[in-house]
């Protein structure tokens, strides 16, 4: 069943919630919307957990107001949903940016309801490069990206999802209608929400976050990553007090997509395990 949670005064958004059981509250990535984890929703909800994709405003479902898409007002609509759906002890699945919302989640919402967390291909601790920090995209890369969204959004949803996947040698090769459905569900964003989210991106960063996560939390990152690159996690693990690390030799950005198997296995090994 679907949910229209207000967050603030105006602004609801949808939160797809099936199955009983655990809670499992999955953020996505951008510019997409909660149905890339389509696949998890329908196996998790079937082995016995309540499973829920939140769609972020501006995106899918979800309400888009012209402002709202910093980091703290993302985390903010993360607790408003959590609080209004009475969740705890939920495992909080964040995939890329969703990632980055997770982890200034935890940190400004003092891990709320949360038992463990999942950081998928996640944009922490900092997505652009600046002074002292020469990993992911420049800044420059990044406007360039935002200035796209205004000439031709959908030649740049093509281009982002052209280095989405790795399609290499041990990957799953999809189809061509496979690689449309996740253009779709882009296209399905309101431009001005893939700007604001875009904008954060680019300017904000979560090196100080990190320490405040004490709950049990495994990294899933592909080594292939050319979005957020493989060094992301490996200071993420260094930063998280007692994390692990769940590596995808064959993946690209997607490892949920290029690697499905193993990625279902080791999200529902974390979902069992007891520490």
């Amino acid at each position: 069943m679907g949910h229209y949670i207000e967050v603030e005064p105006h602004v609801k958004l949808y939160v797809e919630d099936i199955g009983s059981g655990p809670a499992v509250l999955f953020i996505h990535g951008w510019p997409l919307n909660h149905k890339m984890f389509e696949y998890q929703l329908t196996s998790l909800s079937r082995q016995g957990y309540r499973v829920l994709g939140l769609d972020l405003r501006g995106f899918g479902c979800s309400d888009a107001p012209a402002t709202g898409y910093s980091y703290d007002r993302l985390a903010d609509d993360v607790r408003a949903v959590i609080d209004h759906l009475q969740l705890e002890h939920v495992t909080l699945v964040g995939f890329s940016v969703g990632g980055a919302i997770a982890t200034r989640y935890m940190a400004r919402h003092g891990q709320h309801g949360v038992a463990k967390l999942a950081l998928l291909g996640a944009a922490v601790p900092c997505f652009t490069q600046r002074e002292g920090y020469q990993l992911g995209m420049t800044q420059e890369e990044m406007n360039e990206q935002i200035a796209a969204v205004q000439k031709d959004r959908p030649k740049m949803l093509e281009e982002f999802g052209d280095i989405f996947l790795s399609q290499g040698s041990g990957s799953r090769k999809v189809s061509k209608a496979f690689q449309n459905w996740l253009h779709q569900l882009g296209l399905a964003a309101t431009p001005w929400g893939t700007i604001g989210v875009g904008e954060s991106l680019r300017d904000e960063e979560l090196f100080n976050d990190l320490s405040a996560i004490t709950v049990p939390t495994t990294l899933f990152h592909g080594k292939l990553d050319k979005i957020c690159p493989p060094e992301f996690a490996e200071l993420q693990l260094e930063g998280i007090p007692g994390a692990s690390l769940v590596t995808f030799e064959h993946s690209g950005h997607g490892m949920l997509f290029d690697e499905p198997e193993k990625f279902d296995a080791a999200l529902l090994d974390f979902l069992k395990s007891t520490t």
